[in-house]
């Protein structure tokens, strides 16, 4: 962010919404629109791509939805969540947003949210961790899985998952016969998955119980879980007992 500009990009649905929002930044001082968005893959695209110092993000859009947009964009983006509903306004609070503006809003509150994204990208101080923790923090058990990989966004059903494998820093999910990195702890993952459905069987595995073929001893106290598609991917003690429950 330079010192006198405000680079913004407008992430709504509805392009009535848009034209809103494109009257009353054109008449804002040092604020200038670099992209409009009509649904979240573009807003992920835009933000990765442009680096705009703030979204004014819509919450209710198809595909993705502006807390699954909140997710998968860069830490130094501030985000004013805008919203035609009010029950979303405490959850925009939750995520740690600059603001949120429930329409209708006129001209003079959208410069107040702006002011507030302004200040608090000076300060650069934002917990992003607990924003991106709380993001998450949807309905659980999750049915699919976002994975960024630069300005594109794959969107993966849990059913379609194999097993997902612990790799330093990032999860490999492997689903499809295709493997996607993300940078997630195993611990997020086992979470958010339905524990029904995806059960750890080891501290660097998680397997969807769907696609197991058959328990074989590998050698005392040590078992691997051969897979439908050929895979053998090892059990611990503790991994066993959590699984058990789930074969009978």
């Amino acid at each position: 962010m330079t010192e006198n500009e405000l680079r913004v990009v407008i992430v709504d649905d509805e392009e009535p919404a848009r034209a809103v929002l494109r009257e009353y930044l054109s008449a804002l001082p040092g604020v200038r629109i670099v992209a409009e968005c009509a649904n979240g893959f573009e807003a992920v695209k835009a933000a990765a791509e442009l680096k705009p110092d703030v979204l004014l993000l819509d919450i209710q859009m198809p595909k993705l939805d502006g807390f699954e947009v909140l997710e998968l964009i860069e830490r130094d983006i501030e985000v004013v969540f805008v919203t035609a509903y009010d029950s979303f306004a405490i959850r925009a609070f939750e995520v740690h947003a600059a603001d949120y503006l429930l329409k209708p809003f006129g001209p003079e509150r959208l410069s107040q949210a702006l002011q507030r994204a302004r200040e608090r990208a000076c300060r650069k101080d934002r917990p992003h961790s607990d924003l991106i923790a709380a993001a998450r923090a949807r309905k659980k058990p999750v049915d699919r899985v976002l994975i960024r990989e630069g300005a594109r966004v794959h969107v993966i059903q849990a059913n379609d998952i194999d097993y997902i494998q612990a790799q330093d820093d990032y999860a490999c999910i492997r689903a499809k016969g295709r493997e996607h990195l993300k940078q997630e702890s195993m611990a997020t993952l086992e979470d958010v998955l339905d524990p029904r459905q995806f059960v750890r069987i080891h501290r660097g595995y998680i397997l969807n119980v769907d696609r197991l073929a058959r328990i074989e001893l590998y050698a005392k106290d040590s078992r691997l879980a051969i897979l439908k598609d050929g895979a053998k991917l090892p059990i611990s003690r503790s991994g066993y007992a959590r699984l058990r429950p789930l074969l009978r």
